[in-house]
């Protein structure tokens, strides 16, 4: 009976702090749209928020109802939910999240690339210059990468294949269990075994649990690659944005730290505040992928057209002058938001400023 009431409260929990996290977004959503007070495509994401909120709900009654069955009273039994609708209730839960980070971020870009048009202009002629392209794109795919590893570990959660193999890096002495283990026809319902594949990734915890090593150890193996990557490229390293440069050092920590969580889990046999902060770590690993991409990636069409009007409104920008006539304009403002320029700064001036600040924006 203790046991039923810890899980019933925990369970009570969820669902009233669900019910209030909602309330809390759709009340504020409706008096800001309906005053008026955000654009038409602010509007439409909040909806679209709104609405991942209420389909969030849905999806916990329909995990819960997997979990009433007939043989629940059964002697022996233990009430288990469907590990696919735990995985769908789980992977809207980090969408949601990620959607209202992603909006929070480009809000905040938004405000600070028209506060200072001079540095804007410095920062978007190094984003778009062609040498980082591959360092743009690494950091989409991390975040899918991030995503489909977090994901996976929802399989492992909802099949408690974290209660086997409880050592790292061996599975029962070997780096991988048997063939036979992981692809077992008993997770099979064809004749012709045709599922089998499909089947065992997702309802044999041995296979679970080692899709969900190789996942975690690709997203690790590729953070670091990007890190050394942004470190040591001479090219990279110079275009880079100092905000990047932070970002990227927090992907790094954050991947490390939730590594240690998942084996620390793993070997001391799933206990519970271990497994809570590794579930929380793999969202703040997402989180930080996110501040990367937004210090990265390059402005959306909308908030790119509006730049290049007020910036055409203002004329040749002093950024631009600066650079070509440094000695003209040494208080300037871009000589701030480059730390290369700074280091630099005497020898630029003495050539009149071109040849290294020209390579290192591009500025012809």
């Amino acid at each position: 009976m203790s046991e039923f009431k810890k899980i019933y409260y925990m369970e009570w929990t969820h669902r009233l702090w669900g019910r209030f996290v909602g309330l809390s977004f759709v009340i504020p959503a409706v008096y800001f749209i309906a005053r008026k007070k955000v654009s038409k495509s602010m509007a439409i994401r909040i909806t679209g928020i709104g609405g991942l909120i209420g389909f969030q709900g849905v999806l916990g009654w329909w995990m819960v109802k997997s979990g009433l069955k007939d043989d629940l009273f059964a002697p022996g039994s233990h009430p288990r939910v469907s590990q696919y609708r735990l995985v769908a209730h789980l992977g809207t839960a980090f969408l949601c999240y990620s959607a209202m980070l992603w909006n929070g971020l480009q809000i905040l870009r938004e405000h600070k690339l028209l506060r200072n048009l001079e540095a804007t202009e410095v920062i978007l002629a190094r984003l778009r210059n062609p040498r980082l392209r591959i360092f743009r794109t690494s950091v989409g795919v991390l975040a899918v990468l991030v995503f489909v590893t977090a994901m996976s570990g929802g399989f492992v959660a909802g099949l408690d294949a974290g209660l086997i193999y409880n050592d790292f890096p061996w599975m029962g002495g070997s780096w991988t269990p048997s063939k036979e283990e992981l692809l077992s026809d008993f997770y099979s319902q064809k004749v012709d075994g045709r599922d089998i594949w499909w089947r065992n990734a997702f309802e044999n915890p041995s296979l679970a649990q080692l899709d969900h090593r190789v996942l975690a150890t690709t997203t690790f193996t590729a953070v670091i690659a990007l890190f050394l990557y942004s470190r040591y490229s001479k090219k990279v390293k110079r275009l880079i944005p100092i905000g990047s440069r932070k970002a990227m050092h927090g992907v790094l920590g954050f991947a490390c730290l939730q590594v240690a969580l998942g084996i620390s889990t793993l070997i001391y046999l799933v206990p519970l505040p271990l497994a809570s902060a590794h579930q929380a770590g793999s969202l703040a690993l997402l989180s930080y992928v996110l501040v990367l991409g937004s210090r990265t990636w390059l402005p959306n069409s909308k908030l790119s057209s509006l730049l290049a009007k007020r910036m055409a409104a203002t004329g040749p920008l002093t950024a631009r002058k600066a650079i070509r006539n440094p000695s003209l304009y040494p208080k300037s403002n871009v000589w701030k938001a480059i730390p290369e320029l700074q280091e630099r700064l005497p020898e630029t001036r003495e050539k009149g400023g071109k040849g290294f600040i020209q390579q290192l924006l591009m500025v012809k």
